[in-house]
């Protein structure tokens, strides 16, 4: 249920309104002057995401230290969750020409989006047995979908009859994205109160009792960390993967997060057909995750990861060729049944090669590699961009984000890896 609740900012807020109303009301054609150059919405969109993901990649694996050492899963979980509500229910009062605010209030909001699955993540090895880790993994996707669609839909909705209901389409957008918000909290309550978290054994060392508590825990967490990445250098096949999802994971989120803005710079898309496009993702996603998890039982789960990295190389080159709205109803089609599959059947397979008592620190390593790959999908995707002046270059070049990735898999062993994960100690 927590899918549920925060798919509904990433889903209308992050990848469908934020990024048209950014393009059109808050940036516009003309740009932004930035130290004496002058930056499209496209790249400028593209700089933010890898600036959000920078800062994650910071903090999030300390974070996930501390968390399995203080058994603060939960409370760290629902910290980012209510904070990220908060700053989404905030962008309402981002106006035309407001691209500070914009700016600081987005980054804002996806530093604690992320932050918050670095823990909700760690749940998994903890509520699913290593056998239905792919089936528990692409339900919560779904579920995720579902939700994100349902608000989507409403959001949807109020911007399609916005001159019934006497409101501009500005103030529409507004108002749909501060709903995210409101969804994403309100929901959360479900998590809260409901998810049991298993408390650890550990205990702080002598040493370190008689700081502040506060200081304590990052000094342990920083400690922690540092001999985790040891550790987790010496497992070739955990580490390999880790290094193949860095790199076509970073092609995967970028074509996500650029989709829109893409539709609306350099096809001249509506907003109606860009927002119906990417309901239909959402929709059909519900059946991809769901369709990957049983082809994932039949040949596994890295075949199958493979496999949709093949039909993710498909979907770049189609989007470099296409013109019109049916087309790019016709791509958003392909990128849903893919996207489901492939993240859900990435965190499980994942989840199935690392140890469970220390579960939030190796997702922490895992939203590390996440983060740092979608910093240079972005930023890469921005500088072709403002250098070439098209998005369909920039859009092109992520093929190579999933070729490479393909080949790095392909020389992932699983069973080698969990071998090393029962040698594990900390």
């Amino acid at each position: 249920m927590y899918d549920w609740a925060n798919s509904a900012y990433i889903t209308t807020a992050a990848v469908a309104l934020l990024p048209d109303y950014f393009a059109r009301a808050v940036v516009g054609e003309a740009g932004v002057d930035i130290l004496g150059t002058n930056v499209s919405a496209t790249a400028l969109w593209s700089f933010m995401l890898g600036g959000a993901a920078f800062l994650v990649f910071l903090f999030a694996p300390v974070l996930g230290a501390v968390a399995d050492f203080s058994s603060a899963k939960k409370r760290f979980l629902t910290s980012f969750a209510y904070a990220g509500s908060l700053f989404a229910m905030m962008l309402y009062f981002c106006g035309s020409g407001d691209v500070t605010l914009t700016v600081v209030l987005f980054m804002s909001t996806q530093v604690c989006f992320v932050g918050a699955n670095v823990f909700y993540d760690a749940f998994l090895p903890q509520i699913a047995s290593e056998d239905k880790l792919d089936s528990v993994s692409a339900r919560g996707y779904a579920f995720g979908y579902i939700g994100g669609s349902l608000q989507f839909a409403i959001a949807l909705g109020l911007v399609a009859m916005h001159e019934t209901v006497g409101i501009s389409l500005t103030m529409a957008a507004r108002i749909g994205m501060a709903m995210t918000g409101l969804w994403w909290g309100g929901w959360t309550l479900l998590t809260m109160k409901y998810l049991k978290e298993v408390k650890t054994p550990y205990q702080l060392p002598e040493k370190y009792r008689q700081q502040p508590k506060v200081l304590a825990y990052l000094t342990v967490g920083i400690s922690r960390t540092i001999a985790t990445a040891k550790k987790v250098g010496r497992f070739k096949h955990l580490t390999l993967f880790l290094i193949a999802y860095m790199v076509y994971n970073d092609g995967i989120h970028t074509v996500t997060s650029m989709a829109t803005i893409y539709g609306t710079e350099e096809l001249k898309l509506t907003t109606t057909a860009l927002m119906v496009t990417l309901l239909l993702v959402q929709v059909v996603a519900i059946g991809g995750a769901l369709i990957f998890s049983r082809l994932a039982n039949r040949i596994g789960a890295k075949r199958s990861v493979m496999f949709a990295l093949v039909l993710w190389s498909g979907v770049v080159t189609y989007g470099y060729f296409i013109h019109t709205a049916t087309e790019f109803f016709v791509l958003g089609m392909v990128v849903g049944v893919v996207l489901g599959g492939t993240q859900a059947l990435s965190r499980s397979f994942y989840g199935a090669m690392i140890p469970e008592e220390a579960s939030a620190e190796f997702y922490g390593f895992y939203s590390v590699f996440s983060k740092f790959s979608s910093i240079w999908g972005p930023v890469t995707f921005g500088v072709i961009k403002q250098v070439t002046g098209s998005a369909r270059l920039a859009i092109i070049s992520l093929m190579i984000f999933f070729i490479v990735g393909l080949v790095l898999l392909r020389f992932v062993d699983e069973t080698k890896a969990k071998a090393d994960r029962d040698k594990f100690a900390f």
